[in-house]
């Protein structure tokens, strides 16, 4: 997508996108005039160094003959995110899927975003939530055209909307489970999407940037692992002993099913009570949270202005096509913001 994006950018809109730098967890590969993309694995393998991010940094920064540096973030590191404050501080414009500096501790989130508002540097972390779809960027609309926001509602796994688009009739909860995980949807220990913790961050996240000053663990989170299996030592110990606890989630799909209604794993920002949660919830099949198919995301805005039917925004929000286009138009956002006071 890059490299081929770079060039119809370059020649239609006057945008000089260069990689100067590319960092992974051991080794990293640096260039004073820009990366071959389409040669990059390769050269990585010859020329590539040991990974020093501080060095990274300075390099990718201290070219005096690019005007302009973003650092894109594409790990799930805390060590990483840390690093964020620095390099804002130091004119260095940043960009991230990660959602560890939005839904980390408080203090640390309001004194980067204080910092971001002060500067000419940006920080633009639209695929924290949603990957390619506009959550975000809907959201920052709604508020700075004033706007105000009531409640956000949504379905924000991947995994746990196929998990729960295909718990239906006589299927097993842990036959369900087990056919993600082989398909690639969950985690390599399906416990961590299982617990919920990855909604209860991009919960965090929303209700942040809706002003609510909460901490991850102000979100009561329902984890779906049965307290048994939690401390279980092995993936394989663990998938082997979910289905002796299928009979508890079947009644309550049960229950559902009999009053026409489904199940769905959401996560819940209430601005009007400043609080958060995430939890299984019961739907009417009429409901547009019933009517998702695959891996698809859905999150509902109900606002001062979207009240009686709430804004809505569907559609794959997963995987590293959708995540790598989220990050892609943040990084052209950036490039038409240059220059401007950042937000």
């Amino acid at each position: 997508m890059f490299p081929l994006q770079a060039a119809v950018l370059k020649e239609k809109s006057k945008i000089d996108l260069r990689v100067m730098g590319i960092i992974g967890s051991k080794k990293m590969l640096l260039s004073d005039t820009g990366i071959d993309l389409f040669a990059w694995k390769e050269l990585l393998k010859e020329k590539g160094e040991k990974a020093d991010l501080n060095k990274f940094a300075h390099h990718v920064h201290g070219n005096h003959f690019i005007p302009n540096t973003v650092l894109v973030d594409c790990t799930s590191s805390k060590e990483v995110a840390d690093h964020y404050h620095d390099w804002l501080h130091t004119g260095i414009h940043v960009i991230t899927p990660n959602k560890k500096a939005n839904s980390g501790p408080l203090d640390k989130y309001l004194k980067l975003r204080a910092l971001q508002k002060q500067s000419f540097t940006h920080y633009f972390y639209e695929a924290t939530v949603g990957a390619g779809l506009p959550i975000m960027h809907t959201l920052r609309d709604l508020l700075q055209t004033g706007d105000k926001i009531i409640r956000i509602e949504g379905i924000f796994s991947g995994t746990l909307s196929y998990i729960f688009n295909n718990f239906v009739d006589t299927r097993a909860f842990s036959e369900v489970v087990m056919e993600a995980k082989a398909a690639g949807y969950t985690e390599p220990d399906p416990r961590d999407d299982l617990a919920g913790t990855d909604v209860a961050r991009k919960v965090i996240i929303l209700a942040r940037e809706c002003g609510l000053d909460l901490e991850l663990s102000d979100i009561p989170v329902q984890s779906l692992v049965p307290d048994p299996l939690k401390e279980t030592a092995s993936v394989d110990d663990f998938m082997q002993q979910l289905p002796s606890f299928d009979s508890d989630i079947a009644t309550n799909r049960q229950a559902a099913e009999d009053a026409g209604e489904v199940l769905r794993y959401v996560g819940v920002v209430d601005v009007n009570n400043q609080k958060g949660a995430v939890e299984l919830k019961r739907y009417k099949k009429q409901h547009p949270f019933a009517q998702l198919s695959g891996s698809d995301n859905i999150i509902a805005f109900t606002t001062e202005r979207y009240n009686k039917q709430p804004l809505i925004v569907r559609g794959p929000g997963a995987g590293a096509q959708v995540t790598a286009g989220g990050v892609f138009s943040d990084i052209l956002r950036l490039a038409s913001n240059l220059g401007a006071p950042s937000y």
